[in-house]
């Protein structure tokens, strides 16, 4: 097994972790920052981390796999997914917005199944990677209740929560709009 390809199932196994801290969090306690939501969010920039070094290494050494294509997309979506379930669940983000992302981003899963049946590759595109950045934004400022830009007369994490929602639904929407012949074919 390569690089990259350690580096995204590091990041797998990251996420049961996260999981697990950001619950006991919620069992132990909400009310503002408090260490547990520190060591989440720690995991959740590593394994951030480790997607953007993984596709580095990957693209600049030529080690791009089979395993690469699947496990790394996947490891992102559920490493963000549970992130924001888990941010629902200790009231720190709202489910309808949540539902949404979730939802497009297990579409776009679909989408590419399809394609890939197809013998087509759905690359990524700038609107799909400016969703993962704030998305990633979002969670990072939710995760330390705004820290250190608490002074704001708004939270800096809601307005990165909104911007990913819109980023989220308009990248879905360019997915589906480049790639609707695959519809249109079988009709």
């Amino acid at each position: 097994m390569n690089l990259p390809n350690k580096l995204t199932v590091i990041r797998m196994l990251l996420i049961p972790v996260f999981i697990l801290v950001m619950a006991i969090n919620a069992q132990n306690s909400n009310e503002g920052l408090n260490a547990l939501q520190i060591i989440a969010t720690i995991i959740f920039v590593g394994a951030s981390f480790t997607d953007w070094l993984d596709g580095y290494i990957a693209r600049k050494d030529d080690l791009v796999t089979n395993f690469g294509k699947f496990a790394d997309p996947m490891a992102d979506k559920m490493l963000v997914m549970s992130a924001f379930i888990m941010l629902v669940g200790v009231d720190q983000a709202p489910a309808w917005v949540v539902t949404i992302i979730v939802c497009r981003e297990i579409a776009i899963t679909g989408l590419r199944t399809i394609l890939v049946e197809q013998g087509e590759v759905m690359a990524a595109a700038k609107a799909g990677k400016l969703k993962t950045v704030t998305q990633m934004i979002s969670i990072i400022l939710l995760l330390l209740h705004d820290w250190p830009f608490q002074f704001l007369p708004f939270s800096l994490g809601e307005v990165f929560l909104y911007l990913a929602l819109i980023a989220t639904v308009y990248s879905g929407y360019e997915y589906f709009k480049h790639s609707w012949s695959v519809f249109s074919r079988s009709m």
